[in-house]
């Protein structure tokens, strides 16, 4: 992994860009961008998809220690119904990397998957980018964690939905929860969840 660091041929300081909650019934998008430094400890990274939640926070420690430059930042889901949820992850990606940019001028942008965001510096996708690339997993690392740490804060405000058990993704329990109370704030109403439109409104009124 080490040789794969800095092995784009741009000068200048390379990018990672990365998001987490594309899938999720409810809750924003979260992206993040990293800069790391030739010393960066290569070894605590890894497909955030795959380490556990210990090695994730650790991992996250060290990122936001270690690396040069790093920056989260999201799109609500009220932003996610207006421009559908791949041009809402787009543009948390933008939003992550003008973060960035306020603090220091960025050579090459290398983003996950195979869309681009509007970004005014080089870019190159890269499928499966968050499993191969080292400043892509450390921005998965910290998207995937700051989107899961405001699920928690969710499931403290709306507890029906058990938000901290599920993230917000469609288990069948979440699907349950949204049909049984309707939907709450951060429900994304563009995504397709079966609740009657009269029990959606009488729900809301007992729970909002």
């Amino acid at each position: 992994m080490e040789r794969e660091l800095f092995a784009f041929e741009t000068p200048g300081l390379i990018c990672g860009i990365d998001e987490a909650g594309r899938g999720p019934l409810a809750g924003p998008v979260v992206a993040a961008a990293v800069v790391l430094g030739p010393n960066f400890p290569l070894s605590i990274l890894g497909d955030s998809k795959q380490l556990t939640e210990k090695q994730r926070l650790y991992a996250e420690e060290v990122i936001k220690a270690e690396a040069l430059y790093w920056a989260v930042a999201s799109a609500s889901a009220q932003e996610i119904d207006r421009y559908n949820i791949l041009g809402a992850s787009l543009l948390a990606m933008k939003r992550s990397y003008l973060k960035i940019k306020k603090d220091v001028p960025v050579s090459l942008a290398l983003v996950d998957g195979n869309q681009r965001p509007d970004l005014d510096c080089a870019t190159k996708t890269i499928v499966k980018g968050d499993a191969t690339i080292p400043q892509i997993m450390a921005a998965s690392i910290l998207a995937k964690n700051q989107r899961d740490r405001y699920m928690v804060l969710c499931d403290k405000r709306w507890p029906l939905y058990q938000f901290a058990k599920h993230k917000g993704y469609p288990t069948e329990e979440h699907r349950k929860a949204c049909l049984l109370y309707g939907l709450s704030p951060i429900h994304r109403r563009s995504f397709h969840i079966e609740i009657p439109a009269k029990q959606e409104h009488a729900e809301q009124q007992l729970l909002f």
